[in-house]
C-alpha cells in the first residue's frame, strides 16, 4: 500500500473484479481494509466476491460495515437486501428493504424487491419446486453472469407456472444481455401479455428496441411505461438517451429533467445530459451538468473525459488537461484520457507533448485506431518506424470495425505519404473515405436538396432583414467563411493578432439557431430572425473578451449568408478563396472529426460539392457583393502585407504590425491547419496536389469552368 494510494488499489481492484481476475481483486480489498477497517467501497466489494464463492452467509458483515460506512449508497442497500433473501432470512430482509423507503433511499427498483422477496416467502411456504425458487435461481446465476444456465432456471419456472410475468421479464433482461434482442422482445411481450400493467417490462422492452435502433419504438415503449408509473425516473432517462439519438435535443434534455425531478441522483441523467448540451453548443450547461454527474459519483472518469472536452471546445485549454489528469488519476490506464490529452496539447502547439500523450495511450491501447491517427499528424516517417507495422498489421485483421479501418487508413496514408510511396497512399485514402462516407450515411443528394432549400428561402429573408439596431452590440461578428480548406485559419490568425479582435475558431451557432430559418422550415419572419440574431448573439457574447470584434471562422457558413445578412446588418463577411484545386485535395484527403463534411471523403462528391460552392457564392454576389470582401488565399501568401492591410482596412481597424506575424499569435487552433499557421505565411501550399496528379485520372479538369463573380 506504501507504493500506491487506497483510490488506486481501489481502481485496480474494480478493474480485477470486472476481468475475474478475483484473487487479486481479493488481496487489493484486503490490503485496504487492513488500512482502513471501515472502507464502504472495499467492505462492499469484498462483499460481492463473498457472494460469488458461494459464502453469501460470510458476505454479511462486509455489506453491513458498508452501509453503516455510508447509508446514501443505493448499491450498498440492493446488495445488502438481495444476499439477505438468497438466505432466506426474510424478516432481516423486510426489515431492511423498510429501512430504506422511509430513509427516502431513491435508485433502488422497490417494486422489483418486494416482488423477490414474495416469491422467495411462497416458496418456502410450497413445494420445493415452485416457480419461484427457480426464479430467484435464474436471477442469481444472471448475477454470476452465467446466462445460459440463467435462462435454464427461468424455462423451468415457466414450465411450471405459464403465466409467470416476472419469470417472462427477467429472462428478457438475460437474453438481453446476451445479445439476442429479438429473443428478449419476445419475452417482455409475452410478460405484458399476462400483465398488460408491467411497467418495468415496458421499460425493459424500451432500452432492447433502443439498441435494435428501433428508436421510435423505443419512445412508445417508454411511454407506455411512464402512463403506467408516472414516477418511473429511470424510464424518463431512458427516453432521454433515445431522443438524444434521434437528434431531438430540446426533447432529450426535457426527459433528463424529467427524471431528476423525480430522482436527483441518477449520474447517468447528468452526464447524458451534459452530452446532449455539449452537441448543442451549449457549454457552459454542459460543464455543470458534468460538476452535478461527479457529486454524485466522484469516480466517473466519462464525466471528467467529456467535461475536458467541453473545456477544450470553450478554448480553457489549461482547464482541460487538469479534467483530463483527474480521469487519470482514477483510472491510470485510460486511453481515451491520452488521447483527449493530446489533442489539447496540439492546440496548444506543444506537439512534443501531444506526441507523449498519444504515444501513452497506445502503450496502454496498442489498436487505438483514432490515436494512431492523431499521432500520424505529427510525424514525419521514416522506413524504419516501429508504428508503420504496427498499423499494417492491424490492417490486416479480419475482425476490425469499419470506425477503426478508416481511421487506420488514413494513418497509413499519411505514412506511405512520408515515405514517397504515393500510389498506395492515394488507394488508402481512397479506402479510408468510403469506410467514413458509410458510417455516416452520406448522399450526395442530400447536399443538393440543402443547397436547393437554401437558395428558395434566401429572397424570404432578404425580405425581413433587420435595420441597425438602435441598441448597439458592444462587438462586432465578423464571418470567415469559404469552403472548407481554404485559408480561413490563416485568415482568421491574421486578425486575431489585431489587439480588437477576439478569435473565437469554428461556431456552431449559426446552423444551430438559425438552421431551420434558412432551409424555411420555419417561415420568414422579422421576429423569427430577431430571435436568431439573440440567440447567436447571447452564445457570441460568452466568447467575446470584452474586445470590439470577434470572428466566427465556420468555413460552411457561406450556406447562410442571406440569413447572416438580415440578422448582423454591422457585421463584417470575408469570403476566402483558394485554388479549387488545392481546395477539393485538401478536403479529399483529411479526415475530419465533424460529421458535416460526408462529400469530401470521395473525390468525385468533393469536386462536385465545390461547383455547388461556387454556384451559391454567385448567386450570394447577385445580392450581396457589397456586403462581402473577396480574399484570395493565394494572393494573401504571395503580397502578404497589401493583402493583409486591404483586410484590415475592410474591417474598419487601424494598421497594427502585429498582423503580419500571424504564427506569433498563441491563441488555440483547432482545425487541420493548426501546425501551418504556426509557421510563417509561406508560398505555394496550394501546389501540393500535383504530386498525385498522375493518380487523380483527370478528376480536377473542368473545375474551373464556373468563375466566381465578385
Amino acid at each position: 500500500m506504501a507504493k500506491i494510494t487506497i483510490n488506486q488499489a481501489l481502481q485496480q481492484g474494480v478493474d480485477a473484479h470486472k476481468e475475474g481476475r478475483m484473487q487479486d481483486a481479493h488481496r487489493l480489498y484486503a490490503a485496504i481494509l487492513k488500512v482502513q477497517p471501515k472502507h464502504p467501497d472495499a467492505n462492499h466489494n469484498t462483499g460481492l466476491l463473498t457472494v460469488g464463492d458461494g459464502k453469501i452467509e460470510l458476505a454479511l458483515p462486509f455489506f453491513k460495515t458498508a452501509l453503516e460506512a455510508n447509508p446514501s449508497n443505493v448499491q450498498f442497500w440492493y446488495s445488502h437486501i438481495v444476499a439477505l433473501i438468497k438466505l432466506e432470512k426474510l424478516i432481516d430482509a423486510k426489515v431492511l428493504l423498510d429501512q430504506a423507503k422511509s430513509k427516502g433511499i431513491k435508485g433502488v427498483d422497490f417494486d422489483q424487491l418486494e416482488q423477490r422477496l414474495s416469491d422467495t416467502n411462497k416458496a418456502l411456504s410450497t413445494k420445493p419446486d415452485y416457480a419461484a425458487v427457480y426464479n430467484n435461481m435464474g436471477l442469481t446465476l444472471q448475477e454470476q453472469s452465467k446466462l445460459e444456465e440463467a435462462i435454464e432456471a427461468y424455462k423451468k419456472a415457466l414450465s411450471i407456472k405459464p403465466n409467470y410475468a416476472n419469470a417472462f421479464n427477467n429472462m428478457g433482461i438475460t437474453l438481453q444481455e446476451q445479445g439476442k434482442l429479438k429473443e428478449a422482445i419476445e419475452a417482455y411481450r409475452k410478460a405484458l401479455s399476462i400483465k398488460p400493467d408491467y411497467a418495468i417490462a415496458y421499460s425493459n422492452m424500451g432500452i432492447t428496441l433502443q439498441e435494435q435502433g428501433k428508436l421510435e419504438e423505443a419512445i412508445e415503449a417508454y411511454k407506455k411505461a411512464l402512463s403506467i408509473k408516472p414516477d418511473y425516473a429511470i424510464a424518463y432517462s431512458n427516453m432521454g438517451i433515445t431522443f438524444q439519438e434521434q437528434g431531438k435535443l430540446e426533447e432529450a434534455i426535457e426527459a433528463y429533467k424529467e427524471a431528476l425531478s423525480i430522482n436527483p441522483d441518477i449520474t447517468d441523467a447528468y452526464y447524458n445530459m451534459g452530452l446532449t448540451f455539449q452537441e448543442q453548443g451549449k457549454l457552459e450547461e454542459a460543464i455543470e451538468a458534468y460538476k452535478k454527474a461527479l457529486s454524485i459519483k466522484p469516480d466517473n472518469t466519462d464525466a471528467y473525459n467529456n467535461m475536458g472536452l467541453t473545456l477544450q471546445e470553450q478554448g480553457k485549454l489549461e482547464e482541460a488537461i487538469e479534467a483530463y489528469k483527474k480521469a487519470l488519476s482514477i483510472k491510470p490506464d485510460n486511453a481515451i484520457a491520452y488521447n483527449n490529452m493530446g489533442n489539447t496539447c496540439q492546440e496548444q502547439g506543444k506537439l512534443e507533448e501531444a506526441i507523449g500523450a498519444y504515444k501513452e495511450a497506445l502503450s496502454i491501447k496498442p489498436d487505438y485506431a483514432e490515436a494512431h491517427r492523431h499521432l500520424s499528424v505529427l510525424t514525419k516517417y521514416t522506413f524504419n518506424d516501429p508504428q508503420i507495422s504496427v498499423v499494417d498489421d492491424l490492417l490486416q485483421r479480419e475482425k476490425l470495425n469499419d470506425s477503426d479501418r478508416s481511421h487506420l487508413h488514413y494513418t497509413y496514408s499519411k505514412m506511405q505519404e512520408d515515405l514517397g510511396n504515393l500510389s498506395a497512399a492515394f488507394d488508402s485514402y481512397i479506402a479510408g473515405g468510403v469506410l467514413r462516407q458509410k458510417l455516416l450515411e452520406y448522399e450526395f443528394s442530400q447536399d443538393e436538396h440543402l443547397f436547393g432549400r437554401i437558395k428558395q428561402t434566401a429572397p424570404q429573408l432578404k425580405n425581413v432583414a433587420l435595420n441597425v439596431t438602435s441598441e448597439p452590440i458592444s462587438y462586432t461578428p465578423i464571418f470567415i467563411l469559404g469552403m472548407p480548406r481554404s485559408g480561413t485559419t490563416l485568415v482568421e490568425q491574421i486578425v486575431s493578432s489585431h489587439s480588437e479582435i477576439t478569435g473565437a475558431g469554428e461556431l456552431a451557432y449559426v446552423s444551430q439557431f438559425g438552421g431551420q430559418l434558412a432551409l424555411g422550415i420555419l417561415g420568414s419572419t422579422v421576429e423569427a430572425v430577431s430571435v436568431f440574431r439573440d440567440g447567436y448573439l447571447g452564445e457570441l457574447s460568452k466568447r467575446a473578451k470584452g474586445k470590439a470584434f470577434i470572428t466566427d471562422k465556420m468555413p460552411q457558413n457561406f450556406r447562410y449568408i442571406a440569413l447572416i445578412c438580415a440578422a448582423f446588418p454591422e457585421a463584417k463577411i470575408v469570403h476566402v478563396q483558394r485554388s479549387a484545386e488545392a481546395t477539393c485535395w485538401s478536403n479529399f484527403k483529411n479526415y475530419f472529426d465533424s460529421k458535416g463534411l460526408g462529400y469530401s471523403y470521395n473525390l468525385s462528391d468533393t469536386v462536385r460539392y465545390y461547383r455547388l460552392y461556387k454556384e451559391l457564392m454567385n448567386f450570394w454576389y447577385q445580392s450581396y457583393s457589397d456586403r462581402i470582401f473577396s480574399l484570395d488565399y493565394d494572393k494573401l501568401t504571395e503580397d502578404q502585407e497589401p493583402e493583409t492591410r486591404r483586410l484590415i482596412g475592410y474591417l474598419g481597424l487601424n494598421w497594427q504590425d502585429t498582423c503580419l506575424a500571424p504564427q506569433k499569435n498563441n491563441r488555440f487552433v483547432k482545425t487541420a491547419s493548426q501546425q501551418q499557421v504556426r509557421q510563417k505565411v509561406y508560398k505555394g501550399s496550394s501546389q501540393a496536389w500535383r504530386k498525385y496528379e498522375s493518380c487523380l485520372n483527370g478528376a480536377f479538369d473542368g473545375l474551373k469552368d464556373i468563375v466566381i463573380k465578385t
